[in-house]
C-alpha cells in the first residue's frame, strides 16, 4: 500500500512539486507554506528549491560528480578515496575491490552497502539491492525533482574507520553537518553513535559553544552528549566556506578523522526541505541569515 501511494506521489510531484511540498508541510507543521515571502529556513529551501534553477544542485548532490566540484574548489585533498565507477551493476568488478568499501548509488538519498570483508559478500544479493537503489526515482514523491535528474551509478569508495580520540564519543563515524548562508559557515550540527534507528544529535555554534535549544529532540534525533572541539574546526569551516561560496544556503558534511578531514556531501534540501528536528527559534534565526536571489 504504501509503494502505491509513494508511486501516485511521485506521478503527481513530476508535474506539480510545489503541491507535493505545500501538502507535506501542512501535514508536518500543521500550517500553510509561504513562498511568497518566506522566512524561516524550511520555507527559503523550498522557495529556491521549487522557484529557482536547481540544475547545480542535482550536479552536486550526485555523489561521483561533485568530486570534479571538489577538485575545483582546491580541495581536491578531501575526497575519500575513489575505487570504482560504474554505470551497469553487471560490470562491477567485485575481485579488483579491497578487502573493506562502501557501495552507493549516485542518485541516493543516505542507504550505501558496507562490506567488511569482500571475501564472504553474497555477489548476487548485494547486485539486487543497487540495482532496485538505482532503478529509484528519488525526490519526486518528497518534491525535490533535482533528485530525480542524477544519473544513477554505482561508486565504490574507501571504508572509513574512527580513530581512537573519537571512538571514546561515537560508536559510528562523527559526521559534522556545517550549515551555511550566503557562503558563511554558522552552526555545525553533529551527529553521533548513528544507526538505522537514529542518531545522537547537538547543535554548536562556530566557537563550539553547544545550543540544545535549537533542537527538537525525538526517539529518532536522540540528545547527544557534548563532544570535545575538534583541533582543526578553522579547517572544517574554512573548507565548508569554500565549497558553499555560490548558494544562499548549503549544508556541508565532512567527517574528521585524527586531523583528516574528508568531504562527504552537499545537502540542499535536507529532510526535503522539512525539518522539524530543530525548534522554532533555530529555523528562524537561521531563515533570517539567508539572503535570497533577487
Amino acid at each position: 500500500m504504501k509503494s502505491f501511494i509513494k508511486k501516485i506521489v511521485s506521478k503527481i510531484g513530476k508535474r506539480n512539486p510545489e503541491l507535493v511540498v505545500r501538502i507535506r508541510y501542512r501535514l508536518r507543521f500543521h500550517k500553510r507554506l509561504n513562498l511568497d515571502t518566506p522566512e524561516t529556513l524550511n520555507e527559503k529551501i523550498q522557495y529556491l528549491s521549487l522557484r529557482t534553477d536547481t540544475s547545480e544542485w542535482s550536479r552536486l548532490a550526485d555523489k561521483y560528480a561533485v568530486r570534479q566540484y571538489v577538485i575545483d574548489c582546491g580541495l581536491k585533498e578531501t575526497l575519500n578515496r575513489l575505487y570504482g565507477v560504474w554505470d551497469d551493476v553487471n560490470d562491477i568488478d567485485f575481485d579488483s575491490l579491497p578487502d573493506n568499501y562502501i557501495l552507493k548509488t549516485t542518485n541516493g538519498s543516505g542507504y550505501c552497502i558496507i562490506v567488511e570483508d569482500n571475501k564472504s559478500i553474497d555477489r548476487k544479493k548485494i547486485s539486487d539491492s543497487l540495482k532496485k537503489m538505482m532503478n529509484t526515482v528519488y525526490g519526486l514523491s518528497e518534491g525535490n525533482p533535482h533528485y530525480s535528474r542524477i544519473k544513477p551509478r554505482v561508486i565504490a569508495e574507501e571504508l572509513l574507520f574512527n580513530d581512537p580520540v573519537s571512538k571514546e564519543y561515537s560508536k559510528s563515524l562523527i559526521d559534522y553537518k556545517i550549515w551555511c548562508f550566503n557562503g558563511k559557515a554558522h552552526y555545525i550540527w553533529v551527529c553521533t553513535d548513528r544507526t538505522h534507528k537514529g542518531t545522537n544529535v547537538l547543535v554548536y555554534d562556530t566557537d563550539w559553544n553547544v545550543h540544545p535549544e535549537y533542537s527538537n529532540f525525538t526517539n529518532y534525533y536522540r540528545r547527544g552528549s557534548v563532544i570535545p572541539k575538534p583541533v582543526n574546526l578553522d579547517k572544517m569551516l574554512s573548507i565548508a566556506e569554500k565549497l558553499s561560496s555560490p548558494f544562499p544556503v548549503v549544508r556541508v558534511d565532512l567527517y574528521n578523522i585524527a586531523g583528516r578531514i574528508v568531504f562527504g556531501e552537499l545537502t540542499f534540501t535536507a529532510v526535503g526541505g522539512l525539518m522539524n528536528c530543530y525548534s522554532e527559534e533555530f529555523l528562524n534565526l537561521t531563515g533570517r541569515m539567508i539572503q535570497l536571489p533577487e
